[in-house]
């Protein structure tokens, strides 16, 4: 056995009797967060990988959890319709209990994933240690000639596991990154340095926009630009056009919204990267001007959701008339999103950070406008001026500006929807997807051969 520790910016492995002070300092300091820092990995001999005779190529997919999300939609795509050429196991973790249940996505595709228990959201070394060795004993079994791992926690584990059995193409993919907004400098500087170091011994990094390369590469020096491969994410975005009306009316009809009230919803984790408090801070000003005919939706669930509901009331304590409760609507998780987005004029989005947000992809296709925040990849997808509108973060002001100007223009609302529509079924088709991720693929696995 021994223990994996970083050190002066490189993994080093030390028995575990050796001293080391700066990891020491370091073990203790990074005690909450540990991952790999405090696993303690065993280092048997790796298996030796027997040669196949079969035509299909196999691909161990692994992605953190099966919360509903964009990751999940897409590994599922990726697993369907890559076949016939290639073989994927798809691979994965339990989702939080906060987090909405996405066990229909796989299911309506025929998709049986396979559930690692010990693999979770939250950092534990002993669960993460059992979740290594897990994905160690499905890679002896299945044999892939690509493992391609999904997001942070599966990227790290799964890398390790497949550096370890000699997996001949190892790719993964960023669906957003921790480097800023989620913890502490010491901490981030720590994600920073694994992350480098799993980069180095990975086939191919994919970005899923050009903006998100750009930080990756140049701003946080994750890996070379020649190593990254921007590949956005792909759906099934013809429902959102299919019987928009009949959803519209049902959905309103169930929660008591008139046909003529505008509504702004956002949609999303109720967690503190996704900064709701704007969107309730910019809701009390419009209220306060307008406060007949309008809802803001707050669709999702999560850690904050009790502190979201106590800041409404803190607000409306502070505001002129107690108008306004009854007209911010907290409905939790709605798994028909396409029904929210029908019911809707404009959807709205207010993150710190951000991968490529699905949420403005779906809207698009729903022919809904958006009112956004900068961050992450959000520029790949809303025009500003065009299919929506876009400020910094944290721009209370300028968002609310934002927003007034799409209540109170319907022919801008309507103009901003054609061409939102168009734009993304032009680029975030999973058909899109898939052929490019075949690809590269095939690109990655010549070059090997």
């Amino acid at each position: 056995m021994v223990h994996v520790l970083l050190c002066d910016k490189v993994w080093v492995r030390r028995n575990i009797s050796g001293n080391c002070s700066k990891c020491s300092v370091l073990s203790a300091q990074f005690n909450e967060f540990s991952l790999i820092s405090s696993t303690f990995i065993s280092v048997t001999p790796a298996v030796n990988r027997e040669p196949r005779t079969e035509n299909k190529i196999r691909v161990l997919r692994i992605i953190n959890r099966f919360n509903l999300g964009g990751p999940t939609y897409n590994v599922s795509y990726l697993t369907k319709y890559l076949e016939p050429e290639y073989e994927t196991l798809l691979v994965g973790g339990e989702k939080d209990e906060s987090e909405a249940d996405s066990d229909f996505i796989v299911k309506n595709l025929g998709i049986a994933p396979r559930i690692i228990h010990g693999m979770k959201r939250s950092l534990n070394p002993l669960n993460d240690y059992k979740a290594y060795k897990e994905i160690r004993k499905i890679i002896r079994e299945f044999k892939p000639d690509i493992v391609h791992t999904h997001a942070s926690k599966s990227g790290a584990l799964g890398r390790l596991a497949a550096i370890k059995e000699k997996v001949p193409v190892i790719v993964h993919t960023f669906h957003g990154h921790v480097f800023h907004s989620y913890f502490s400098g010491f901490t981030t500087a720590i994600f920073k340095r694994i992350e480098r170091y799993l980069a180095k011994r990975s086939t191919a990094i994919v970005a899923i926009s050009e903006i998100q390369k750009t930080e990756l590469c140049d701003v946080h020096k994750i890996c070379p630009r020649e190593k990254m491969e921007v590949i956005p994410l792909g759906f099934d975005l013809d429902r959102f056009q299919q019987n928009r009306e009949e959803k519209r009316k049902a959905f309103r009809a169930k929660w008591n919204i008139a046909d003529d009230d505008v509504v702004i919803s956002i949609i999303g984790r109720l967690v503190p990267v996704k900064n709701h408090k704007m969107f309730l801070e910019s809701a009390f000003k419009i209220l306060e001007t307008r406060p007949n005919k309008i809802r803001f939706l707050i669709v999702g669930d999560g850690e904050m959701r009790t502190e979201l509901e106590e800041h409404v009331n803190y607000l409306n304590s502070i505001a002129v008339t107690e108008l306004y409760r009854d007209q911010i609507v907290f409905t939790s998780w709605i798994r028909e999103v396409d029904a929210v987005l029908a019911g809707s004029e404009i959807i709205a989005l207010t993150s710190w950070n951000e991968g490529t947000p699905v949420s403005l992809i779906e809207a698009h296709a729903a022919s809904c406008p958006v009112v956004t925040t900068r961050a992450g990849g959000v520029e790949d997808i809303v025009k500003h001026g065009e299919t929506g509108f876009v400020c910094d973060p944290g721009d209370v002001k300028t968002f609310t500006e934002h927003l007034e100007k799409l209540i109170n223009n319907v022919d801008l609302r309507e103009s901003m929807a054609s061409r939102a529509k168009d734009q993304v079924l032009r680029n975030y088709s999973y058909q899109r997807l898939c052929a490019d991720m075949k690809r590269l693929y095939t690109r990655l696995l010549s070059q090997k051969a």
